[in-house]
């Protein structure tokens, strides 16, 4: 983390809703990860947030593919839990952070602010505007031979500055400690903006993007053995035939705002948005053993089958407009910060016949020592289109009498749904489905700047049958997750130092499907998620100092087709710590120490296998000097100081157990420039 984390995170985001009041009054958990703070903790992609706070982790994050997070212990949704200037949008692509001033993370089920959502949190993605004039460069290299340089400018024009422009632009050369893993990434964003009047703001912006990289699969089982991290090479590339193509991902996002200060503590804001996603999917990909007949895992000797999986020319658009009015009035003793909004959007993503096929293509081994295989692109294999719109009307009030607070919300959600298969073989009638998800908080100040506080919510999810089931892409009915939490949170600030700190308890209850003996998915059981989470920034003369932690219970409850035991992939506890300290030089030296321990992780289902806890040490170096009229900024920064071997997590996805292993030591350096 950055030397001066405490100062450039907030313990609170603007996509809770709750208005702007300090971060102790927030009656929820949130946070804001500046952009110099994400420049610090070497954070390249979304994935890289799981380095930052104990209650993100991952959901299956390898070298080329998408970023997946999970938050208290749930898998975020990619379709559905994140959000970009508030707006949803989907994060089934590559996401570049070069043109994001910051990126917040809130935790727990978000009904009130998102409607339909994972019960674990949203991400959301603040860009860049224009703020006045910026000159800046990076220059980075790791010692894998990943490059990267960016550009940041920005400026304001005319007689009273009321034109403002910035514009970023990143390229990058991919790689990594994996065998042929080589890649590139582009991004070009463009964001103005016109100041009207006092208050009175019209905003718009652009990026594009595009990454191309193999896609690095995980190993697994063998059989009922676990391997240990130690045996396996980790830069052993199991995708790797003279057939591999790398994935791709093309994205193209632009929104316009016009923000209004009506006076009297009355504001609206309209903002309409779209996203446009292009990707193509490719892999050698190991999956199962037919040898041996479990599909789950690799066979006993190390073998695995193979499968020229691709599905190319997916494409995914999402659309919204949403509007909002803020303002304050006051009844009696009693001060009202009101909100309204209308979100109306669609989602549609047209995916095609795609390429995996039965039976596999051969047979590999994770030595990576076996034979060239024959290709079977053929499309033989339906994916499954969504076609989906929602219109949204959320109210709250966030009241205030001396010691006491009160929160109230609600959410009416209009729903409308339909899957289609991609060779026609089903499509489903149209859905429509009328939803309202209520949140209430009350809130009482017990010491100067500290406040308890307690929380219950709803949320619901849009959920479908996975693949390998008869009744695969068919949308499922729609349930409720549900979350009651209680914290305390605080802040002291004075001349010398500054602490903020919080402690929350949590109990997330959320629907669960299964597969019947007759391979039909349906709706089965409950996750029920009952946590403790700790949050503590500060900082005191030359030293700063971030820490989190969580305890996490989690569990599968009332299931007839699947065993009632805890989840896979999911950390019993997650430790992250930063300290760092400015040495008293002319050149401002900066030394800063991470670290990262997660707990034990279930591999499988029956809860019969677990991967060993584990604990990385991260150490970076930073100092700034003035040089010919410019400021420069170097960096050297050691991820993995001790070349941990480890098992980093086990994501049971696409119906099998993967094992993904830490990344070896990487040192990168890094120059920015600003002029």
């Amino acid at each position: 983390m950055g030397v001066s984390a405490a100062a450039k995170r907030q313990a609170k985001a603007s996509i809770t809703g709750l208005g702007d009041g300090p971060a102790w009054q927030q009656p929820v958990q949130a946070q804001t990860f500046s952009e110099e703070m994400l420049k610090d903790a070497q954070v390249m992609r979304l994935a890289d947030l799981t380095k930052l706070d104990a209650s993100v982790s991952d959901g299956y994050n390898t070298v080329g593919y998408i970023d997946t997070l999970t938050v208290r212990g749930f898998v975020l949704d990619n379709a559905y839990n994140y959000r970009r200037e508030g707006l949803p949008i989907s994060a089934e692509t590559r996401i570049g952070l070069e043109n994001k001033a910051a990126v917040e993370v809130f935790k727990g089920t978000s009904g009130i602010q998102a409607g339909v959502s994972s019960p674990g949190g949203l991400v959301n993605l603040v860009v860049k505007r224009p703020e006045g004039r910026v000159r800046s460069a990076t220059f980075s290299v790791d010692n894998t031979g990943d490059a990267m340089s960016a550009v940041d400018l920005g400026d304001r024009f005319g007689e009273r500055r009321q034109w403002g422009v910035r514009v970023n632009a990143a390229v990058e050369r991919l790689n990594s400690h994996v065998d042929d893993s080589e890649g590139h990434r582009r991004l070009a964003a463009l964001a103005v903006d016109h100041v009207f009047a006092p208050g009175q703001v019209l905003e718009a912006e652009m990026e594009h993007s595009f990454a191309s990289q193999p896609s690095i699969p995980g190993f697994s089982m063998l059989g009922t053995n676990l391997l240990s991290a130690n045996s396996i090479d980790p830069s052993i590339n199991l995708n790797n035939q003279p057939w591999t193509q790398p994935s791709q991902f093309r994205g193209t996002t632009a929104t316009i705002r016009l923000k209004n200060d009506w006076g009297q503590s009355w504001r609206s804001t309209v903002t309409y948005g779209a996203q446009y996603l292009k990707s193509n999917d490719r892999a050698a990909f190991p999956s199962g053993c037919d040898a041996e007949g479990v599909y789950d895992r690799y066979c006993q000797d190390g073998s695995f089958d193979v499968y020229d999986f691709r599905s190319d020319d997916e494409s995914r658009t999402t659309r919204a407009f949403l509007a909002q009015l803020e303002g304050s009035i006051e009844t009696g003793r009693v001060k009202h910060d009101i909100g309204a909004s209308f979100l109306r959007s669609v989602h549609f993503s047209d995916l095609h016949m795609a390429s995996f096929n039965y039976p596999p293509v051969g047979v590999g081994n994770i030595s990576g020592n076996f034979p060239d295989l024959p290709e079977d692109p053929s499309l033989q294999y339906p994916n499954t289109d969504r076609h989906e719109r929602s219109s949204e009307i959320t109210l709250r009030d966030a009241m205030q009498w001396g010691n006491w607070r009160a929160w109230m919300g609600v959410r009416h959600s209009q729903i409308r749904r339909q899957a289609i298969r991609a060779d026609n073989s089903f499509v489903t009638p149209v859905l429509h489905k009328a939803v309202n998800t209520p949140w209430a908080a009350l809130g009482y100040t017990v010491a100067p700047q500290t406040q308890a506080y307690v929380s219950w919510g709803e949320g619901i999810e849009l959920m479908y049958a996975p693949r390998n089931t008869a009744n695969a892409g068919a949308p499922l009915p729609l349930f409720k997750s549900r979350q009651t939490e209680i914290g305390l949170k605080g802040q002291v600030q004075g001349t010398r130092a500054t602490h903020h700190w919080s402690v929350s308890a949590f109990r997330i209850s959320k629907p669960e499907g299964a597969t019947t003996p007759g391979d039909v998915y349906v709706m089965d059981g409950t996750s029920q998620h009952v946590g403790l989470e700790g949050a503590w920034q500060g900082r005191r003369g030359p030293w700063t100092w971030a820490g989190s932690a969580m305890l996490l219970d989690a569990q599968r409850k009332d299931s007839v087709y699947a065993a009632n035991l805890a989840p896979t992939n999911v950390p019993e506890r997650l430790i992250k710590l930063s300290t760092g300290y400015t040495f008293k030089t002319p050149a401002s030296i900066t030394l800063q120490g991470d670290l990262v321990h997660e707990g034990r992780r279930w591999v499988d289902v029956e809860n019969t296998t677990r991967i060993p806890s584990w604990t990385r040490m991260d150490l970076s170096l930073r100092t700034t000097q003035p040089w010919h009229g410019q400021t420069v900024t170097w960096k050297l920064a050691v991820q993995n100081l001790f070349d941990k071997r480890a098992w980093r997590e086990t994501p049971n996805s696409f119906d099998h157990i993967y094992l993904l292993p830490m990344a070896e030591r990487t040192i990168t350096a890094s120059a920015q420039i600003d002029f």
